[in-house]
């Protein structure tokens, strides 16, 4: 049926189709009819499709056709009419295709949206006349990547013992087009297996034609397996075609196989925390552990040897025994036997060890927790050990090394030997494997008195009333006790940074009588006594030095009258009776000597100098000061 519109196109289609003709045509000669349409054409499955026919060689009026072969059978699906610059199409038959075929305005076939069934032939027939024909074919191809590669391994067991191939897993590939060819991949290397049954492996294909008309293939590998297989990684990949000669790869997820293979090797060790060397510490637990090759794992059974005679200790599928608290007791050959009924008859299914338990006992001194020994004597201390391996000796004094060996000697100790002396046993083959034992050294003797000198003092030396402390240290065994010959002196106490030390202060006010006996500091404890004695040097006293000040003062104080004085003589210069009373042999006129008897001619008005209200005295000068000068 004819689109409604079809002429419409063919007026506005280009002319390009019947220029070719008409070039094509010999002038003056009927030239020979041919058809150029591409011979394959691939496409993906849903992308549209246009096929092209382009006559050569005919006349300006000729019929197109379009056939689709189908088993052989042609079925018209449409038809172009070329007069002139018209070009007149319609389509036939579509064959149930949705959407239906359809023609462009040049004539070509559409099918819109390519499926698996317009996989077939096209043919292309040109008439011109009533003998005139030619014809061409175009093959469609139609590709379909497929879904995901999906794989379903065996999940029973494999023996190694079957000496025919096994099924191993399935492969599938669903819905592509053309079938995909699924591979088969171990540890990431192609599987060379044939379709034919073989004793060692073969594979068998299966491929169903979906109603939607695309292909799903089906593989199914079959394999001898054996016992290195049990660590190997198996997949399969499908490859499928694309357009252009090219080709895609879908890889399934990888899987393993669970083998039954029989023992052929049992190891047997000792675990954590045993050394390098095999040894285990006593009191620890202790983990034995044992292993064979085989799958599904053996029953393991433990036992002890004594006397040449097995004493089972355990059976179990775990393959370890636990040794609680090990003792030294406890050491010797240790078993492990393996019981698997499918080994081989020349493997050895039981496996021995040597258990070997260190100990170390507590250490012995020859001497107890405190040793009291005299200034300068010599001492030896012994520290003994019993244990296995052998262990090493060390002596240290409060933390420093001194020798190693059971035999510590002391030679003329001091107060500085005194301390604490440990003797340490350790094992080198067996880490955290030790012990130590310690005894305190006390030196007996004389005190030892240390005084802190004071300070000597600037020039001038102390004075009385000056405030001092005075420190002593002292050490010794017992420890001894401090004293001043003068009053205020703190209680003895240790001294900062230890070694016996101990020291105790005086605060006290110097005076004359201290420089004269100077101030004792004694130690004392039952060995004896010693003692130091303090001295300050001169020491000015307080007192002939306040009289200094006061005649200092006094000096000053003198001065400053004289100095007023002057200074009142001379405002009172040009007045006749000021200041002359104190010269020698001068006398105010008028006066009356006196006679040396001092009693007939002495007047009234000098025997009452301090007296205010002498007769005529308020006459004397015109100043308020009056006479006096």
């Amino acid at each position: 049926m004819e689109p409604p519109d079809s002429r419409a196109r063919a007026r506005r289609a280009p002319r390009l189709l019947a220029l070719a003709l008409l070039l094509g045509a010999h002038p003056g000669a009927q030239a020979e009819m041919r058809v150029s349409v591409p011979p394959l054409v691939e496409v993906m499955r849903g992308d549209p499709v246009t096929l092209d026919c382009t006559p050569l060689g005919a006349p300006d009026h000729l019929v197109l056709e379009w056939y689709l072969v189908d088993r052989g059978t042609r079925h018209l699906l449409a038809s172009v009419e070329l007069r002139g610059s018209d070009i007149q199409g319609r389509t036939h038959d579509s064959r149930g295709r949705n959407p239906p075929y359809q023609l462009d305005p040049r004539g070509r076939l559409v099918l819109a949206a390519a499926q698996v069934g317009d996989e077939k032939d096209y043919v292309c027939l040109v008439k011109s006349g009533a003998s005139s024909t030619a014809e061409a074919t175009a093959r469609l191809r139609v590709f379909a990547k497929p879904e995901a590669t999906e794989v379903l391994p065996n999940k029973g067991t494999l023996s190694v013992l079957e000496d025919t191939a096994q099924e191993v897993a399935t492969c599938s590939s669903f819905n592509g087009n053309p079938a995909p060819e699924i591979s088969w991949y171990r540890d990431g290397q192609l599987l060379k297996v044939p379709k034919e049954m073989k004793p060692d492996g073969y594979v068998t294909t299966r491929t169903v034609k979906e109603t939607s008309g695309l292909q799903s293939l089906t593989s199914t590998l079959y394999l001898r397996v054996h016992k290195a297989d049990r660590d190997s990684s198996f997949h399969c990949s499908a490859r499928y075609r694309l357009p252009g000669g090219r080709q895609g790869r879908l890889d399934s997820a990888s899987f393993h196989l669970t083998l039954h293979y029989p023992t052929e090797h049992v190891q047997f060790w000792v675990g954590s925390p045993a050394t390098t060397e095999g040894w285990v510490r006593e009191g620890d637990s202790v983990q034995l552990s044992c292993q064979g090759d085989g799958n599904p794992s053996p029953e393991y059974t433990f036992f002890h040897l004594q006397d040449n005679r097995e004493d089972i200790l355990q059976t179990n599928l775990e393959g370890s025994l636990t040794l609680e608290g090990v003792q030294r007791g406890q050491r010797g050959t240790y078993g492990c036997r393996v019981e698997d009924f499918d080994a081989a008859e020349d493997v050895e299914l039981s496996q021995t060890l040597e258990l070997r338990v260190a100990y170390l006992d507590p250490l012995e001194l020859s001497t107890g927790e405190e040793l009291r020994a005299a200034l300068g004597n010599n001492v030896t201390i012994n520290c003994s050990v019993l244990g296995l391996p052998t262990p090493t000796l060390r002596w240290t004094k409060d933390s420093v090394p001194l020798e190693d060996g059971p035999t510590l000697r002391l030679s003329t100790i001091t107060f500085e030997s005194t301390g604490t002396y440990t003797c340490e046993a350790s094992v080198p083959t067996v880490p955290l494997l030790s012990r130590t034992r310690s005894f305190r050294l006390l030196v007996q003797g004389l005190p030892e008195l240390r005084p802190e000198e004071t300070a000597p003092q600037p020039e001038g030396g102390w004075r009385e009333g000056d405030e001092v402390q005075l420190t002593c240290f002292a050490r010794g065994y017992p420890e001894p006790k401090l004293t001043w010959n003068q009053p205020g002196g703190t209680a003895a106490e240790p001294a900062p940074g230890g070694q016996g030390w101990v020291v105790s202060t005086l605060k006290l006010k110097v005076t004359s009588t201290l420089s004269r006996d100077g101030v004792v500091c004694e130690a004392s404890n039952p060995e004896g006594s010693a003692s130091h004695v303090f001295h300050f040097g001169n020491v000015s006293p307080q007192s002939a030095q306040a009289g200094v000040a006061v005649l200092a003062v006094a000096v000053s104080v003198g001065l400053l009258l004289l100095v007023v004085a002057a200074f009142y003589c001379m405002r009172r210069k040009g007045r006749p009776h000021c200041c002359r009373r104190g010269e020698k042999g001068a006398r105010p006129p008028g006066e009356p000597e006196l006679s040396h008897s001092g009693s007939a001619s002495e007047r009234p008005e000098q025997t009452g100098l301090l007296v205010g209200g002498v007769p005529g005295g308020a006459q004397r000068g015109s100043g308020g000061f009056g006479d006096e000068c």
